[in-house]
């Protein structure tokens, strides 16, 4: 069956929607495919995310790592053309070896803000609309506070978590909510914005962005590919490839594991920003 299949397309592709931050590894996450499949394969990252998701949906590319929100309402078409293939547990202690992420709820330290409630009226940022961490989250959390419409003084989308963050630090909002492995790789690679930020909420947990797969490949192909990896981490060049992304291993996941998602979801709706 996988000879078949390497007959029937020139490449495999594979892409992400989760920031420019992830390219690297991404990257090296192809070269390990393409070395255990002996086959060409390519990361598909000189287009924007939105036209990455298309070509996704199109089945130009094969397997793409998003957020769980895009991810749900896929799957809950009719027909789905998408399927999990593996969720990434992040490194870091906050995570507990658990395939999750938070929501932080970020602040200048210099402003006076100390609590989500002392956000009411303020300045606000989020990345996208159909973000979980940075939208969604942000409508169930104002929903279950027995808040309406409007919480917010002005509402702006930024384009990005790492744009949220930078407009923060330039005083252009007051807070947003960033996902938390964006914080932790900023912070990383970034270290004096430490001390220029505060977390005043975060929010969570939450099912972490899987990498899903084209049902338009045989059962056998995508059994394939998922156990390529969720055997990286027992080898030394797969640690390292996952240590590019501060990623401890892969993991399964089920659909009903992003369920969370998909009460948030229909609860949040009821609130505009």
């Amino acid at each position: 069956m996988l000879a078949f299949w390497k007959n029937s397309v020139n490449s495999l592709k594979l892409s992400s929607c989760m920031g420019n931050h992830t390219d690297s590894f991404c990257s090296a996450v192809t070269a390990c495919l393409e070395a255990e499949l002996s086959f060409p394969t390519e990361y598909v990252n000189n287009i924007s995310w939105q036209e990455r998701e298309h070509l996704f949906d199109l089945e130009f590319i094969q397997i793409c790592w998003m957020c769980g929100w895009p991810y749900v309402i896929k799957a809950d078409r009719p027909g789905p053309k998408v399927e999990l293939l593996v969720v990434p547990v992040p490194s870091g202690k906050r995570y507990a070896g658990r395939p999750i992420y938070f929501s932080d709820v970020v602040v200048r330290r210099a402003s006076p803000y100390r609590t989500f409630s002392d956000l009411q009226g303020s300045r606000w940022a989020y990345n996208e609309p159909r973000s979980h961490s940075g939208y969604n989250l942000v409508r169930y959390y104002l929903f279950c506070a027995g808040v309406g419409d409007g919480y917010f003084g002005r509402v702006v989308e930024s384009g990005s978590h790492q744009r949220s963050l930078q407009m923060i630090l330039d005083d252009q909002v007051d807070g947003s909510a960033i996902d938390s492995t964006v914080l932790d790789w900023e912070m990383r690679h970034h270290p004096e914005i430490r001390s220029e930020i505060r977390i005043i909420k975060t929010l969570g947990p939450s099912p972490a962005p899987p990498w899903v797969v084209s049902r338009s490949f045989s059962v056998d192909v995508r059994a394939e590919l998922q156990n390529i990896l969720l055997s990286m981490h027992k080898t030394e060049r797969g640690r390292g490839v996952l240590a590019i992304g501060h990623i401890d291993r892969f993991v399964t996941a089920k659909n009903e594991d992003y369920e969370v998602i998909r009460a948030m979801a229909r609860a949040g709706q009821r609130i505009s920003l």
